[in-house]
């Protein structure tokens, strides 16, 4: 029961912070057609899996139980790859194929590239 009210409180949290970051882009940023937001905290939450992971598993200066509140609740609620997909669909079905290719390459290839950093920085 404890494993699920750690989830529970991660997921919770990561969920307000994407929803606080969302306002805060949407204010401050001019989005246009690109989804800022999503893009940015998608790149912020692999950049994070990959340095939480390895001080939780390779470090362990960080107790094991924080994997389900900061990996499965907190980024699992923060990260918005539900988000991107729905949005690089809408891009494609409204005829804006070359944005939306640009806007899906530029995301998996800054993700990748966030969780590798952040894993390599933290070792």
């Amino acid at each position: 029961m404890q494993v699920y009210f750690l989830i529970a409180l991660g997921g919770a949290c990561g969920a307000l912070s994407r929803y606080g970051i969302g306002r805060a882009v949407a204010t401050y940023l001019s989005q246009g057609h690109w989804p800022v937001a999503t893009f940015a905290v998608n790149i912020a939450g692999s950049f994070t899996i990959g340095a939480i992971y390895v001080l939780i598993t390779e470090k362990s200066v960080i107790h094991s139980d924080w994997r389900y509140v900061l990996m499965v609740g907190f980024l699992g609620a923060f990260t918005t790859f539900s988000t991107f997909s729905l949005e690089s669909v809408a891009m494609l079905e409204t005829g804006k194929i070359a944005l939306a290719l640009s806007y899906m390459l530029a995301t998996l290839a800054s993700c990748v590239f966030g969780c590798w950093l952040g894993m390599t920085l933290f070792r």
